[in-house]
């Protein structure tokens, strides 16, 4: 992983890489190169140790991927269509065909992050985006707090200040294979504690209302195998997998469990709590080529993304049943998302 720790960034400064611990041996790794969240080292009961993260071998092969591994997304996650806020009449930098994609073109994933603190269990960086940065207006600035619990739980504390009127959406673009081999993602459990999802189209903008996920391939209100109804029906399709928003039963509670994931071989549970109104749920269906850690390349569905986040398009909805995304001069935005790793 940090081979080449001694070259640098395209700012031509050294990768800065932070090493969190917890009394049970847990070991989570950071980069402030887009705020990164590289490596969560899991002990297991028979002794042994699983890496629970995607991720490439080197700081600079994060250079060479656009799959967002671990990085932090802003300032605006997921999808805007046609790359517009539409009750400003803005345009913003477009960089999936016609509209936005986390963030635009030169996203928070690709910027130098500073380090304002760090120790054994906590780092914390900030970001300034400047007023037009992607297209959005006002001068922002982002903090996050990556903090290991001795529980082996990842917090991640989000929190934005702004001088104009506009959205936004920080999350972390994680993903999870908690098999030992890392093998097809497809073979773990899944339950979301989500009545209804976001159709999209083959581009991955919102084009239908929210929809229940009683009685379709979407309904994991119960745990169930990823790949058991794969690809089963054309929302699906369309996107080569699940790749969609579910809005959550416990917005705004972080108590609650959002969702829950476990590997094959039901060794190793991940239990997300959030206070976002949703997650995105991906299933890796365009990681193939990507620059792997273990290997040269990962494959499609090797890996599964659970992103706390508003869902995708939200600026230009304000009719859907969420909070409001959009930030004011004068407010803090503040969100936290937390997994927990529990060994069995």
């Amino acid at each position: 992983m940090l081979s080449d720790v001694n070259s640098h960034a395209p700012d031509g400064q050294p990768w800065r890489i932070t090493v969190l611990r917890n009394r049970n041996g847990m070991v989570a790794t950071f980069m402030d190169w887009g705020a990164t969240w590289l490596s969560a080292r899991v002990p297991m009961q028979d002794g042994s140790v699983r890496e629970a993260l995607l991720g490439c071998a080197t700081p600079s092969d994060y250079l060479h991927q656009e799959a967002y591994l671990g990085a932090t997304i802003g300032r605006y996650a997921n999808r805007i269509a046609h790359a517009q806020l539409t009750p400003l009449a803005r345009q913003l930098a477009a960089n999936q065909g016609a509209h936005q994609l986390h963030g635009g073109p030169e996203g928070f994933d690709k910027r130098r992050w500073q380090i304002v603190s760090q120790s054994e269990q906590v780092v914390h960086y900030r970001l300034d985006s400047p007023d037009g940065d992607q297209g959005y207006p006002g001068n922002l600035i982002a903090h996050v707090w990556f903090q290991l619990d001795d529980d082996n739980c990842i917090s991640i504390r989000y929190e934005a200040q702004i001088d104009q009127a506009c959205p936004v959406n920080l999350t972390n673009h994680a993903y999870f294979n908690l098999d030992a081999d890392h093998g097809d993602a497809r073979g773990h459990r899944l339950q979301l504690h989500a009545d209804r999802y976001l159709p999209v189209d083959s581009e991955g903008i919102p084009n239908a209302p929210l929809k229940a996920v009683a009685g379709t391939s979407f309904d994991f209100t119960q745990p169930k195998r990823v790949m058991d109804d794969f690809l089963a029906d054309a929302d699906q399709q369309a996107v080569k997998g699940y790749d969609h928003a579910f809005l959550l039963r416990t917005t705004g509670d972080a108590n609650q469990p959002a969702a829950h994931l476990w590997s094959a071989d039901g060794k190793l549970q991940l239990t997300v709590f959030t206070t976002a109104p949703a997650l995105q749920f991906y299933s890796g269906n365009y990681l193939e080529g990507t620059r792997a850690r273990e290997h040269e390349r990962y494959t499609a569905f090797q890996g599964i993304a659970l992103e706390s986040e508003f869902l995708p398009d939200s600026p230009n909805h304000a009719e859907w049943p969420q909070p409001d995304c959009w930030l004011q001069p004068g407010q803090r935005w503040e969100s936290e998302t937390r997994y927990r790793f529990t060994p069995h």
